[in-house]
């Protein structure tokens, strides 16, 4: 592991965890596997199946971001990330194995072990069971007839005749 790229890591999300040390070594074996480069705009794609720590290096690392539409959260809760080159059309899901449930190492010992560590005792490899996302798509923002804030054309809802955001929806069950 690059100790500048570590660093860069630890800055950006604000300390050093096992968590971020998971995305970082997750991104680092997407990048050697696939032979990806930092994503300028959405030629890579990175579904996350959680949101923790680990999102952090991903997007530092991959360039994956979610204001780029690049990064795309799907919510199993699994340290799992699918990593898509757009390019190439190649893909690769990387999940964090089970450590056992009495791991006494350290918190430092666990971040040293995950990112230096044999990557096939840490992770698991297959291909992702879903395609590649769709780009980011640009939508038009339509104003709710109610509370008169804007949103993209696609989470407006009709009600009563009136196009409403999904804050205003009062949804019928």
């Amino acid at each position: 592991m690059d100790q500048r790229l570590w660093e860069k890591c630890v800055e950006f999300h604000g300390h050093a965890c096992p968590g971020l040390a998971i995305g970082c070594r997750a991104a680092l074996a997407a990048i050697e596997r696939l032979g990806l480069k930092f994503s300028a705009d959405e030629e890579i794609v990175c579904v996350t199946e959680n949101y923790a720590c680990g999102v952090d290096a991903i997007q530092v690392m991959t360039g994956c971001t979610a204001g780029k539409g690049n990064l795309i959260h799907r919510g199993t809760g699994k340290m799992a990330y699918s990593f898509f080159d757009r390019r190439s059309g190649r893909s690769l899901r990387v999940l964090k194995k089970m450590q056992p449930a009495a791991d006494e190492r350290s918190r430092e010992e666990k971040i040293k072990y995950i990112l230096e560590g044999p990557l096939e005792e840490i992770f698991s490899f297959s291909v992702p069971s879903y395609g590649l996302p769709p780009e980011a798509g640009i939508f038009t923002t339509v104003c709710c007839e109610l509370c008169g804030e804007g949103a993209p054309e696609p989470m407006m809802r009709l009600q009563n005749g009136k196009k409403v955001c999904l804050d205003c929806f009062k949804a019928y069950s």
